[in-house]
């Protein structure tokens, strides 16, 4: 069944075993987000947001529910059949920046691409394009510990965009960032979202970043409080 939906979840539940106790982290979550949206998912510490994001991202499996993205049902689907999907479809972005520390900017774009089996030439010429999308083109050569927050965050962005994924996950990418540095990582989510059609996940406890996107999702306790668009 083909749906507009890029991202269908129904009755998503995700329970992890404690010694002897069972700690249900979401509890029969329903979620669709389409293709091209700018999604925010908020929550206080301890709400699910973390689970979800793993859950969105195939890092991690439901304990029970349906989830169906772009038509396939993942749920039905071997470890290897999921990260292979993941790497196609799904570019990741964290507070923590993740970079590979003995590797230039340029490296480090590269390196997914090398993974999908990119030969080495076009992934020198696609790494170059994309840290020019995020004003990096100066730094190919710099490694992160000779970049600021902000210049990690523009080269972990483009890494995550290094397959042309469909859906850029990011999870508090602001949240290591000064006011005036998170604003910039900010408009390029949303030049990403307007003119590249790239379907925005926003992870985020900041209810004004979560403002900024085209619709909210609000956890609380394992379950969706809220499923609405936002208010401009």
């Amino acid at each position: 069944m083909h749906t507009n939906n890029l991202i269908q979840m129904k009755s998503i539940s995700k329970t992890f075993e404690m010694d002897d106790n069972a700690f249900e982290a979401l509890k029969n979550i329903d979620i669709n987000i389409k293709s091209g949206e700018f999604v925010a998912i908020i929550g206080p510490s301890g709400s699910g947001k973390s689970t979800l994001m793993n859950l969105i991202g195939l890092l991690d499996t439901p304990s029970s529910g349906q989830y169906t993205l772009s038509n396939i049902d993942t749920t039905l689907l071997n470890q290897k059949e999921l990260a292979n999907i993941r790497n196609k479809k799904i570019g990741f972005v964290f507070q923590s920046f993740n970079l590979i520390p003995r590797a230039s900017a340029l490296r480090n774009v590269e390196i997914p691409m090398f993974y999908a089996g990119i030969a080495a030439a076009e992934r020198r010429k696609r790494a170059i394009e994309l840290l020019k999308l995020v004003e990096m083109e100066s730094h190919l050569k710099h490694h992160p510990s000779q970049l600021s927050g902000g210049q990690k965050q523009r080269v972990a962005i483009a890494r995550a965009l290094a397959n042309d994924p469909d859906i850029i996950l990011a999870d508090e990418p602001t949240g290591a960032l000064d006011t005036a540095t998170g604003r910039l990582i900010m408009d390029i989510f949303h030049d990403l979202n307007k003119n590249h059609g790239k379907t925005i996940i926003l992870v985020t406890h900041n209810e004004n970043l979560a403002k900024e996107a085209g619709a909210i999702i609000a956890l609380k306790d394992g379950e969706v409080t809220l499923c609405s668009k936002a208010s401009k």
